[in-house]
């Protein structure tokens, strides 16, 4: 071969490093073409943020009514009104595990989700009507209806996880946790909202058409999750490799290189085929379960959150203004937690990003122990709501911990049907016997709150030590960088 045969030779793969980014239009035009991606993402998963604030309000709504003649028309004594919480979340358990793993096999979330809150705002409709119409003013009817009628549809918190899932698919690591904060703070400020909400349908429709207000409550805010949940169905994205619908060509090989990117490896994007498989990965790996403990000790510890009105009640104001000043707590609670989690994203550290609001959790247990000033209990209110920024940050470290996705669906529902138990057993640890003061449920929280601190100490030295094993395999056997954990 000539010389002027090699200049005319086109450059072969052997030649030259491929850019990686050249389908993309080089590393510039990938930039831009992934601020574009993210964008029109932001813009249609905004829409988890105000379902998630309705489907917490219809969760909480039976605290509110507590105040305003729940336990009283229903006859409701002892212990009855926590197994009215409780059973909320015992249904579900069973079916978590498999609604997760039909999700990721009919890979349709922009149907199946808004189809699932649809539903469970229905339900929280019927939570009055039913009891209402067919006359069970009695404790066996509330919990016949919230059992039967809702969680045999194993709907209601399991849409967290699947919400949560859904995100995960779409955001790295590192854009992961902002968005989770956003989405979990739906979840905080939905209990500003909801009280806001509850006091004025509490202080107005009393009597109406023949119905206690309290059961307005129901009626209302259930019907306006419907109308919100129908409107989802077109805004909702699907996962990436079936969303061709509202994104181009290059933008979905993008989004699915960005996550086997930041996978470290190639996932197995077909996951109708590895669901089986994902189930098993998730039920015999350890990090999962230490994962599910120790989220099953901070929700206990946040217990607080389904009796934050009796708490506040405990300030000795009346039905309205206990209501309204349940608000401000929460309105702090939400900026700080987005401001944290968005911090943990910034710095890519997760550990002290948990610990320090479950520390400023703890110090408001013990002031709220310490003293019956109204004062001083309000002010740790603020600090106890504060806490909950640890649970958004957790979240986000337990989903960048799972892979791969076919496995992280599976284990995200492990980690839930686990952690409720902690919903379960933190419905019994506030007995109006034990109120005023309530220091005992405060001790409860307090240990839980520690348990899980520990927990998660120990978690994040076993993470260090899995990353400083694969830098010694790739710096002894020539090994390209795997994945890495956030600590």
């Amino acid at each position: 071969m000539d010389d002027s045969d090699e200049q005319d030779r086109p450059l072969l793969s052997e030649d030259r490093e491929i850019d990686p980014d050249a389908a993309f239009g080089g590393k510039n035009g990938r930039r831009e073409l992934e601020a574009q991606l993210v964008a029109k993402l932001d813009a249609r998963m905004s829409i988890l943020i105000l379902i998630y604030v309705l489907n917490y309000i219809d969760r909480n709504n039976a605290s509110a009514a507590r105040l305003h003649g729940f336990e009283r028309d229903l006859n409701l004594t002892g212990n009855q009104f926590a197994s009215v919480l409780s059973i909320l979340y015992v249904g579900y358990l069973l079916m978590q595990i498999p609604s997760n793993m039909f999700l990721n096999y009919i890979g349709r979330p922009s149907i199946y989700l808004p189809a699932c809150m649809t539903l469970w705002g229905l339900i929280s409709v019927s939570t009055a009507a039913s009891i209402g119409l067919l006359l069970l003013h009695s404790f066996v009817g509330v919990m016949y209806t919230r059992f039967f009628i809702g969680n045999l549809l194993h709907l209601p918190a399991s849409l967290t996880y699947k919400f949560r899932f859904l995100i995960s698919k779409w955001y790295t690591r590192r854009e992961l946790s902002q968005r989770t904060a956003l989405l979990s703070c739906g979840s905080l400020i939905s209990n500003a909202f909801g009280s806001l909400i509850a006091s004025g349908i509490l202080d107005s429709m009393e009597g109406r058409l023949g119905y206690a207000a309290w059961r307005w409550l129901f009626f209302l805010e259930g019907g306006m999750t419907v109308v919100v949940a129908l409107l989802s169905m077109f805004i909702l994205p699907d996962f990436p490799e079936n969303s061709s619908n509202w994104l181009s060509p290059a933008e979905v090989a993008l989004a699915q290189r960005r996550m086997a990117e930041d996978a470290g490896m190639d996932e197995d994007l077909n996951f109708k085929r590895g669901s089986k498989a994902g189930l098993f990965m998730a039920l015999t790996d350890g990090k999962v379960w230490w994962l599910a403990i120790t989220l099953t000790c901070i929700v206990t510890s946040l217990s607080f959150n389904a009796y934050f009105p009796t708490l506040a009640g405990t300030l000795g104001y009346g039905t309205t203004l206990t209501l309204l000043l349940c608000a401000p707590p929460w309105f702090f609670a939400t900026l700080a937690g987005f401001a944290i989690s968005r911090h943990s994203d910034q710095t890519g550290e997760r550990f002290w990003h948990i610990v320090t609001p479950l520390l400023v959790g703890i110090l408001g247990f013990l002031l709220a122990m310490s003293t019956m000033n109204a004062l001083v209990r309000y002010i740790s209110l603020f600090l106890m709501a504060l806490s909950y920024a640890g649970f958004i940050v957790y979240l986000s470290f337990a989903s960048g911990t799972i892979r791969p996705a076919n496995k992280r669906a599976t284990a995200l529902a492990l980690i839930n049907v686990v952690s409720s138990f902690g919903n379960i057993a933190g419905s019994y640890i506030w007995p109006s016997a034990w109120g005023p003061s309530y220091r005992a449920s405060y001790s409860i929280c307090v240990f839980a709150s520690t348990l899980g601190i520990l927990l998660s100490f120990m978690f994040r030295q076993y993470l260090a030590f899995l990353n400083a094993e694969a830098e010694r395999r790739e710096a002894e056997r020539d090994e390209p960088k795997g994945y890495r954990y956030l600590l």
